[in-house]
């Protein structure tokens, strides 16, 4: 499915394609809580990196963290430069892929049938973790990919057209 996608001030606005549609997953990892993640975590979506269209390219930013001495971690936080919105990560380790942050979508996504919270090893303890049997707990990265666990559920674009009608659990984006 083709999702589009800004940042709030819409000085950077792109589109790309995704087969993995629900925002499931919940980071909570200090890198993900600090440059995304209002409510303690950040959610990330899945797409295809050579499907990128991108539109103000001279507001992008981008934010590799220093993981160590001066070591920088390969994954490259994509940002606008004029209002901070986190966008995308990607990492030149998976080429092909792109992480776009669920927030930085337009297009309306489905609501997740379950979440799973991982990087829980570094949660800040003031964020409350649901807990419940649709709630999967990790102190680090799970099993599955973003791809198999959409293919396991029947979810993946390929198996589930009817997520590209955004069904009626879709949310509506709001801006404010």
């Amino acid at each position: 499915m083709r999702l589009e996608g800004s940042c709030h001030c819409r000085a950077v606005r792109f589109t790309l394609n995704s087969s993995t549609l629900y925002p499931y997953q919940l980071c909570y990892c200090s890198i993900c809580c600090k440059t995304a993640g209002g409510g303690g975590y950040a959610i990330n979506i899945m797409g295809a990196f050579d499907t990128l269209k991108l539109v103000g390219r001279k507001h992008l930013k981008v934010y590799r963290v220093r993981l160590g001495g001066r070591r920088l971690s390969t994954a490259h936080r994509n940002f606008c430069g004029r209002c901070g919105s986190a966008l995308w990560v990607w990492d030149p380790s998976w080429p092909e892929l792109i992480h776009p942050f669920a927030s930085a979508i337009d297009t309306p996504l489905p609501m997740a049938p379950e979440r799973v919270h991982l990087m829980l090893n570094y949660a800040a303890p003031w964020v409350p973790v649901p807990k419940g049997r649709k709630e999967a707990h990790f102190d680090e990265y799970p099993a599955l990919s973003i791809e198999d666990w959409h293919k396991k559920r029947g979810l993946y674009e390929d198996d589930a057209r009817r997520v590209s009608a955004a069904g009626s659990g879709a949310r509506r984006s709001a801006r404010r």
